[in-house]
């Protein structure tokens, strides 16, 4: 076994961690007693992990708040520069003096807004009501209805106060009383309409501290600041941009993905695209756990749902495992086939798992709540297919499962009723893999007589059939976007197909699959690699668009038959005949405490114990 490994974490040698306690304590010796192991390394080995958490904390970026307010006025404004400029900088004359020209535009209509506010702060200050009302008229202040009413109101109490009860009779009538459902307080227009027979403004209460023309006047200005605030309102224009400035903006945030990521890349990436965040693409490259307990060759592998907490394995010895992703340990055993399970699935969620098996049969386990100590029993055995079921998979509404077997047919299931709603007939081999698509109105089905077949759910009917496969087809799966098929077949390739052209666009080479083996691929981290089993021992990851092999895991104890990755876990597990489930994932996963400049996206060397 590789010291490095020894662990079983893959982090740091057992015999480097022992001599760096040592060297903590400044000595080689350790004191026992029974019921305090290590009693003297207890308070330093705590202030070291206080010390390593702070600055981790540190490390980690902080929730950040808004910066700066998308609607403020002069943030848009720069925002128009920015683009202006990049426009003129790339060659886009035309485009850029459209924009330059209805830029204009609007700085014409603010530059008479600001005016007009002007003009309105200083009218009311010095009570000139005639240039007030001719100002109320224009669209900067028509759709102002709370500072209008506030405005006539001015005036009403002005015109109260020099006694003037008939202007302010008019006033009222005309002015004030069609909008009196803005007045503040609610039952202010009551009191307004009181005061005509009152000989002072102060004899209403709510007007009973009614400091006189001046200071009002100056209340209004101020209760209506963000009308008649000019500060936030300036020029467009003579504004110096500096040069490049949308690029470097860009750049900046591509920086900062980077440097707070998750993984973090030795060479500089090249940024494809700035419609996404960037996210450091890494490959599986070292072993995490060896799942043992299986007492016969694994057949096939499942993260348990979307979020692959538990992985549930199929084998030969008629049982179904399941087994947690974090610890490694076995959760449970799924007892009840009377043969070996072909397949295992699981519903989106993973509150269902499902199994099929040589005995013709398919069995539903409740995945939540297993233990090793409860004796598991399924929640519904379904039956239907003559012969050996080689293929169970879930609907994406979680109610329906479709299976396929010797017998060379597919059988749609109410998993509600346990009843056979539909069957499929039109393979003339054993049904090897049949999958949903995403919207789970087509069924896609590989067989032994070497042909892909697309059904429709609903009438039954196949829609197509693909043929370009000279062996077996030994698997086949859709990328989350049902628009790519990734099949297998045991003429030595994996085939990525378009569906809407209906051919296949990509061929991937260089793994072994001719023998009698089920063996399967799939799509890897972020769509952009496929994995796949190989006989020859090894787990084959390729790039998705130059076909070329960028990873190889291995070796194992024999035939590799299926591979799967799983997203939230950003795990790869792995099955064969050597008894025991591998899973991968990259480092840092888990061992967080790697430095940036240490942390690996592709590995030259892959290390396994066993």
């Amino acid at each position: 076994m590789d010291e490095e490994f020894e662990s079983g974490r893959g982090g740091t040698p057992l015999s480097k961690k022992t001599s760096e306690a040592s060297s903590l304590t400044g000595s080689g010796s350790m004191m026992y007693d029974d019921e305090h192991r290590f009693s003297n390394l207890e308070p330093i080995l705590k202030r070291e992990a206080l010390n390593v958490a702070l600055a981790k904390d540190a490390l980690l970026p902080k929730a950040l708040k808004p910066l700066f307010d998308p609607n403020d006025p002069k943030i848009k404004e720069d925002i128009i520069r920015i683009i202006i400029q990049y426009l003129q900088d790339e060659g886009y004359t035309s485009s850029s003096m459209i924009l330059q020209d209805e830029a204009n535009v609007k700085m014409k209509n603010m530059a008479l807004q600001k005016s007009q506010l002007r003009k309105m702060k200083k009218a009311i200050l010095e009570g000139d009501w005639i240039e007030v009302e001719k100002l109320c008229t224009k669209q900067t202040f028509r759709y102002q209805k709370s500072f209008l009413y506030g405005v006539y109101e001015q005036m009403y109490l002005e015109l109260i106060n020099g006694q003037e009860y008939q202007k302010a009779s008019s006033l009222l009538g005309k002015k004030l009383k069609p909008l009196e459902s803005y007045a503040f307080p609610s039952d202010g227009f009551k009191d307004l309409c009181y005061l005509l027979t009152c000989k002072s403004v102060n004899d209403a209460s709510t007007y009973q501290n009614w400091n006189g023309v001046s200071a009002t006047r100056e209340a209004l200005v101020d209760r209506f600041s963000n009308i008649l605030d000019l500060e936030s309102r300036e020029a467009m224009a003579h504004v110096n941009t500096p040069p490049k400035r949308l690029l470097d903006l860009i750049e900046q945030a591509f920086q900062f993905q980077v440097q707070n990521g998750k993984y973090h890349p030795k060479v500089p990436p090249k940024i494809g695209t700035v419609l996404e965040d960037y996210e450091c693409f890494v490959l599986p490259n070292a072993l995490r756990h060896s799942f043992r307990g299986h007492k016969g060759n694994i057949k096939s592998i499942a993260f348990c749902g979307e979020e692959g907490q538990l992985i549930v394995s199929g084998s030969s010895d008629n049982t179904v495992g399941v087994w947690d992703t974090e610890t490694g340990e076995n959760r449970a055993f799924l007892r009840g086939h009377t043969a070996r399970v072909w397949d295992v699935a699981t519903t989106r969620r993973g509150e269902l798992i499902g199994s099929c098996s040589g005995d013709g049969s398919v069995r539903l386990w409740k995945g939540s709540e297993l233990s090793l100590d409860s004796n598991q029993t399924p929640e519904a055995v379904l039956k239907g297919h003559e012969g050996d079921v080689y293929t169970v998979y879930f609907h994406p509404g979680g109610n329906h499962l479709v299976t396929g077997g010797y017998d060379k047919t597919l059988k749609l299931y109410d998993i509600r009723t346990g009843q056979v709603v539909r069957t499929f007939e039109g393979h003339n081999s054993s049904v090897s893999r049949a999958i949903f698509n995403p919207r789970g109105n087509l069924i896609i089905s590989g067989s032994k007589d070497s042909t892909i077949k697309c059904w429709d759910v609903l009438s039954g009917l196949c829609v197509k059939t693909f043929s370009s496969h000279l062996g077996e087809v030994t698997s086949v799966e859709l990328n989350s976007s049902g628009s790519m098929l990734l099949s297998s077949s045991k003429d030595n390739s994996n085939r990525l197909w378009d569906l809407a052209l209906g051919k296949p666009i990509r061929r991937y080479k260089e793994h072994q699959n001719t023998s009698k083996n089920f063996i399967r691929s799939s799509f890897g981290p972020r769509e952009r690699v496929i994995i796949g089993g190989s006989e020859d021992g090894f787990v084959y990851i390729w790039d998705r668009d130059t076909k070329s092999v960028v990873q190889k895991l291995g070796p194992c104890d024999g035939p590799v038959y299926n591979a799967q990755w799983n997203t939230k876990q950003s795990l790869l597990a792995s099955c064969g005949p050597f008894k025991n489930l591998r899973s991968k994932s990259s480092f840092g996963l888990y061992c967080p405490g790697l430095l940036k400049e240490q942390s690996l996206v592709t590995a030259p060397r892959i290390r396994w114990c066993g």
